[in-house]
């Protein structure tokens, strides 16, 4: 989307984008804000002492995205050695097909190079199938294997892109 940078966000910024990301994950289908999720996504602060959190701005906050550096985050799910990990990208609805979620993976891929990761792994719910047309088109593919159930009505599935260590 012309006109959005993405960058580190601002602590000022972390009420906004948590109520981003609950907004976006709430006009979703499917029942992944079982168990307390809700307050976990709304808790933009929290996950930016634990890892990095990005924002996409235009004239206002468009999306949010954490991207996870290691394995050594709380905040890493399933990562192996060598990888760095995606979670919770999330864009305001009504921003929602604007290449916002692209500019926010993009920026995470961009920075797992920096880090010299080998791969850049993500979860996402079978009725995310925007965010799969997403990913598949960055290059990530489905890892089957590396799926799971955090809680039981939530089936989580695994997306890794390969990164080459130029």
């Amino acid at each position: 989307m012309p006109g959005v940078q993405v960058r580190p966000i601002e602590p000022g910024e972390y009420e906004l984008a948590g109520r981003i990301v609950l907004s976006a994950y709430e006009s979703l289908p499917g029942n992944h804000l079982a168990g307390g999720y809700a307050e976990v996504l709304s808790d933009v602060g929290r996950r930016a002492g634990e890892a990095e959190v990005l924002v996409a701005v235009g004239l206002e906050l468009l999306g949010c995205v954490t991207f996870v550096p290691d394995n050594s985050s709380p905040w890493a799910e399933l990562l192996g050695p060598g990888e760095a990990g995606v979670r919770m990208l999330a864009v305001e609805p009504s921003a929602q097909g604007r290449g916002v979620g692209r500019a926010l993976l993009t920026a995470c891929i961009e920075r797992a190079r920096q880090l010299r990761r080998e791969g850049l792994l993500l979860h996402s719910a079978p009725w995310m199938e925007a965010a799969h047309h997403l990913y598949g088109s960055a290059g990530f593919v489905r890892l089957p294997e590396r799926d799971w159930f955090p809680v039981p009505e939530v089936p989580l599935m695994a997306f890794c892109l390969a990164l080459s260590p130029d």
